[in-house]
């Protein structure tokens, strides 16, 4: 079970990375909501963007920054593919699976309702073979705000939200935003009770036990 706390706002990211199985953990929310707790669930896109760059013959490169953390370079045509893969078929995908759990689920992206606005990220400072270059058609952003106002009326209705980590842009872009950042405000901003991150990033299990 994920959890036998007496917790009543749960928030659950799903990681989106290549085979992941989301099945166990579905299986788990009809019992969750009959106890009476509020869900919402945030999930990655990873393995389905790089499925559909692959298809459209995009190039799919990482960025590297100075301090050594990779992202993904979200250039305009990838983030057609960012959005089509995370707002669409992720995320109707789990809707789906969740509707045949009996579970009334509904399926959103951060920009629904201004739920998450970000701030694109105009200059990136990348490495590429010890050189450092500035990038500025990325569409990637950092989150500045949730509004927890349309997941507070899904769930007093009885549903549970499905979250794509697509953000409004200040500037009215659609922005390619972390997924586990994108639950953490989500988190936040709903007061939630716990918030509960399932992942598949390598390294997790160094050492283990």
């Amino acid at each position: 079970m994920i959890t036998q706390q007496p917790v009543s706002t749960l928030v659950i990211k799903l990681g989106g990375g290549e085979g992941v199985d989301h099945a166990p953990l579905l299986d788990e929310l009809p019992d969750l909501l009959a106890r009476g707790h509020r869900l919402v669930l945030v999930h990655g896109a990873s393995a389905a963007a790089n499925a559909l760059a692959d298809r459209a013959g995009l190039d799919r490169r990482q960025i590297q920054s100075p301090s050594g953390h990779l992202s993904r370079y979200t250039y305009p045509e990838m983030l057609e593919i960012y959005v089509a893969a995370a707002a669409g078929q992720v995320n109707k995908s789990l809707v789906a699976d969740l509707q045949t759990r009996n579970v009334n689920a509904v399926g959103l992206s951060g920009v629904d309702g201004r739920l998450l606005v970000a701030e694109r990220k105009r200059a990136i400072r990348a490495v590429e073979n010890g050189r450092q270059w500035v990038i500025r058609d990325d569409y990637s952003g950092k989150i500045r705000e949730a509004h927890a106002e349309v997941l507070e009326t899904l769930l007093e209705g009885g549903f549970l939200p499905v979250v794509a980590p697509v953000a409004l842009g200040t500037r009215g872009e659609r922005l390619n935003v972390d997924g586990d950042r994108a639950a953490a405000a989500i988190a936040a901003a709903l007061g939630a009770d716990a918030l509960i991150i399932l992942s598949n990033v390598p390294g997790l299990l160094a050492n283990f036990p």
